[in-house]
């Protein structure tokens, strides 16, 4: 039959009105469907806005045991990531690298600290015998690795993955990692090592607070009294003591998760770690700075034990008048010391006089 005008009409006619019907059918159901008894919300709904807020419906159920085991998604977490990607790993960075260049522009400016008299005097002092110096050897190197497989992991991406690859990168950052883990609790023994050795004598004196004023006689060039340990070695001692808590308390939070610790604690504790962490090597590059190039004659007490009698005149006046009243300054050179220049010739040792 063909189709005519008359036919087509109509037809156009009775599409438009069962058109409009229906949408005013589905338009009238949707603004009902939340009230009518008979709607039937999306199963997911809840699910979804239980994940979104971190906790389960209450009929969830998992498996797994453990605090946040039926955590699907976690908004914190790329806040978390943000923070230590762009604030954290920058600052450190720039934290680390302040510290280095005041190390060396005080070098440059200050010099090396000479002794007067110089370190060949003929006559020397038991600093450090075999046991404390093996305590401190113990930790330093601990430090050390530590502080190379911290700044590998928290730096490697963008250091060694432009130098070394991607492929490369995931062999150093997993040999690091698991050496960092492995030796990070014996950290802790050479903390409290350290704090029953040398707690004591790292007690705050008579003396202390002038020696802070004026510098310690490294800025400057005045002489001041201290005994055994002066108050910068007594001010670093209490920095170890804090900053080896900080780092070893957050590095074993973050060694055992089966400690039961959720996940906005276990990053907490890392940034806590990181931040200790950086403090403490920052800190170190003057303490190493000091002990080694910084003033003349200090090395020896850590690798010899003994320290030239015009040294400890020099920096530890008081220990040394202790030791002389005792009888305990004895006569030789120490070991690997080279007559430094302008320093008097050794004088020996009168017998009967300390």
């Amino acid at each position: 039959m063909p189709i005519t005008k008359r036919r087509v009409i109509p037809v156009i006619l009775v599409a438009l009105v069962a058109a409009a019907l229906l949408l005013s059918i589905g338009s009238a159901s949707a603004s009902e469907n939340q009230h009518s008894p008979f709607a039937v919300p999306n199963p997911a709904s809840d699910l979804w806005r239980a994940v979104r807020q971190r906790d389960l419906p209450a009929s969830g159920t998992t498996q797994v045991q453990g605090p946040e085991s039926g955590v699907l998604i976690t908004e914190s977490g790329e806040a978390f990531r943000t923070f230590r990607n762009e604030t954290l790993i920058g600052n450190s960075g720039l934290v680390i690298a302040v510290a280095a260049g005041v190390v060396v522009l005080f070098y440059l400016i200050r010099g090396r600290i000479p002794v007067p008299g110089g370190i060949n005097s003929g006559r020397r002092i038991l600093r450090f015998p075999s046991f404390d110096r093996t305590l401190h050897w113990f930790t330093a190197v601990l430090f050390v690795i530590l502080a190379l497989t911290g700044l590998t992991l928290m730096f490697g991406r963008y250091v060694v993955i432009p130098l070394l690859g991607p492929e490369a990168f995931g062999v150093v950052a997993n040999a690091t990692k698991t050496v960092h883990n492995w030796l990070g609790p014996l950290f802790i023994v050479a903390v409290v090592g350290l704090a029953i050795r040398f707690g004591m004598r790292n007690l705050p004196a008579r003396g202390d607070l002038k020696w802070l004023v004026k510098g310690g006689g490294i800025i400057g060039n005045a002489h001041v009294s201290a005994g055994f340990f002066n108050a910068g070695e007594k001010l670093w001692f209490l920095l170890v003591m804090v900053l080896g808590i900080v780092v070893s308390v957050s590095g074993l939070m973050l060694n055992f998760p089966i400690f039961g610790f959720g996940r906005e604690l276990m990053q907490l504790a890392l940034i806590i770690h990181a931040i200790s962490s950086v403090l403490f090597i920052a800190g170190s590059f003057g303490h190493i700075y000091i002990g080694t190039i910084g003033t003349e004659g200090s090395l020896n007490s850590m690798t010899t034990g003994y320290v030239d009698a015009n040294w400890a005149k020099a920096h530890h006046d008081l220990w040394h008048d202790e030791m002389a009243a005792a009888g305990r300054i004895e006569d030789g050179e120490i070991a690997g010391n080279k007559q430094s220049s302008g320093s008097a010739p050794a004088v020996p040792a009168q017998p009967g006089k300390a």
